[in-house]
């Protein structure tokens, strides 16, 4: 079986787990989580860990295995402290302005791109070329911070566009007249 699915997960103080049926529910300070895991795999709660238990044997039953004690480990570090990416823009004239729940981000086009925050999801920004994308689901801070950087992802040769801080854009030579 899957040496990361054999391991509990520990709940940490302020944090509740609930199992009820396949549904699991987790609750802490930053928000709650719910998620139903597939039919063949058990969970269950015991003195402060949550373990999980697979009863299929065959490849898919171990993969399944291994991730699902992944998710709820996810979800308990998620309510516990929440997730978060950030994001800069690069280029003249590039920046992001936050309405309400909507983002509006001025990228080069002949249009401004507006998009509306889902819920779950916090966004900051740092003066007017940083976004910080935070929430408790770590699958959906990934997803909009992914969703974002499709607008204008970074080109090589002048580096300009959205990308995560710290990402590598790997440069290109430009033509040359001789």
């Amino acid at each position: 079986m899957s040496r990361i699915g054999r391991q509990p997960v520990t709940i940490p103080q302020g944090v509740t787990v609930t199992v009820q049926g396949r549904k699991i529910l987790v609750k802490g300070p930053k928000g709650e989580l719910a998620w139903e895991c597939v039919p063949y795999v058990q969970v269950a709660v015991k003195d402060g860990r949550v373990e999980v238990a697979c009863e299929r044997t065959d490849k898919q039953g171990k993969a399944v295995f291994g991730t699902t004690r992944s998710l709820i480990a996810n979800m308990v570090q998620g309510v516990k402290e929440g997730y978060s990416k950030t994001l800069e823009i690069q280029g003249v004239g590039f920046r992001a302005a936050l309405q309400g729940r909507k983002l509006v981000l001025t990228l080069g086009y002949s249009h401004p791109i507006e998009y509306i925050v889902p819920a779950g999801i916090d966004v900051k920004l740092a003066e007017n070329n940083t976004i910080i994308v935070s929430g408790a689901d770590k699958h959906l801070v990934g997803d909009v911070s992914a969703r974002l950087r499709s607008f204008y992802p970074p080109e090589p040769y002048k580096g300009k566009g959205v990308r995560l801080k710290g990402e590598y854009v790997r440069r290109k030579v430009g033509k040359t007249v001789a």
